[in-house]
């Protein structure tokens, strides 16, 4: 075929499915997969609504984290 009949046989098909598999790929890797285009709150680590010293509190009594850390968050966050 020749170029000039590229666009009329039907051939821009394959070019258009290959933009739109790439822009879904995109969305549900990128979009999705870190935060949706970083949704404001999202990575936070507890419910929404809760405050930065509740998490602590939270974390640890989970353990993940010790008393010297506690406490420095809780200086931290105080002032």
């Amino acid at each position: 075929m020749w170029p000039q009949y590229f666009w009329w046989s039907g051939m821009w098909i394959f070019p258009l499915l290959m933009l739109i598999v790439m822009i879904a790929a995109l969305y549900l890797f990128v979009g999705r997969g870190m935060g949706g285009f970083c949704r404001p709150g999202h990575f936070r680590d507890g419910p929404p609504g809760e405050s930065a010293i509740e998490i602590a509190k939270r974390r640890y009594a989970k353990g993940e984290i010790n008393k010297s850390e506690f406490e420095q968050l809780k200086k931290d966050l105080a002032g």
